[in-house]
């Protein structure tokens, strides 16, 4: 547990082998990330609380969430990025034949990362394609044409909650051995966005790489999600590092406008 969020104390080889072992055994797996981001909106957004709490697997996506857990006690083996699992996975799925759906983006970017699919990795089977962009009403089909598809895996490209929230109320009905909501990685396959350097990957600045990108949307997002995300991490160290006194649970999540 850290900060209140049951995250998997894997490595990405030990992340793989449970996919593989799920597409094997004919299960299914429902694989959660979390981020500083997403430990905060947690806190106040229950839907997605719920969401990510019921996936199968919860996997540290940033550097900051590894940090947070060694400096509480309960460290993590290494960071798991959605993205580097995302691609270890297609790499797999090729190797076994195994069917993969991609569900997410806009038409024109999820074309885009077709292609970059293909050439990457020529010999995957790919069971169908969609863009992200739908309506609640749309979601059952959505879910009975993934299911037709006979796809194994299942890739999310939308951003959160939607993708939490589509998979935990979806993602069995799809018939998916293994679903994983990988965010914005359809746009960096498909080039529209970078993915930071491994320098800002190694000390955890990808936040701050992002932000140079497009600093109006996102540099006081990130801001203020990150000082908020270190004051819990103080709060919580304060806990748990005092004397005579022991870990709590997760404390009551805090107002949105206080992130």
């Amino acid at each position: 547990m850290v900060l209140g969020v049951p995250i998997d104390a894997f490595t990405m080889t030990q992340a793989l082998g449970r996919c593989t072992d799920a597409i094997d055994n004919g299960g299914y797996l429902s694989i959660g990330v979390v981020n500083a981001a997403k430990v905060m909106a947690m806190r106040h957004d229950v839907q997605l609380r719920q969401a990510v709490n019921d996936c199968h697997m919860i996997m540290a996506d940033g550097q900051s969430v590894v940090w947070a857990s060694r400096l509480l006690r309960a460290p993590l083996p290494e960071r798991v990025a959605g993205i580097d699992l995302f691609e270890a996975l297609l790499a797999e799925a090729q190797r076994r034949q195994s069917r993969v759906y991609f569900l997410g983006a806009r038409t024109e970017v999820l074309a885009r990362m077709l292609d970059e699919v293909a050439r990457r990795y020529p010999d995957l089977s790919v069971a169908g394609a969609r863009d992200g962009y739908f309506g609640a009403e749309e979601e059952a089909e959505i879910a009975a044409e993934i299911r037709r598809s006979g796809a194994h895996l299942l890739f999310v490209g939308m951003s959160s909650p939607k993708k939490e929230l589509f998979l935990n109320r979806w993602g069995e009905a799809t018939g998916a051995s293994v679903v994983h909501g990988v965010g914005g990685s359809f746009d960096i396959m498909a080039g529209l966005t970078r993915r930071a350097p491994a320098w800002y990957q190694k000390y955890g600045l990808e936040w701050l790489y992002r932000a140079k990108q497009e600093p109006l949307r996102l540099g006081r997002r990130y801001l203020t999600t990150n000082v908020s995300f270190l004051a819990l991490l103080a709060r919580e160290m304060l806990r748990t590092h005092t004397p005579g006194r022991t870990a709590a649970g997760p404390e009551q999540p805090v107002s949105e406008d206080a992130l």
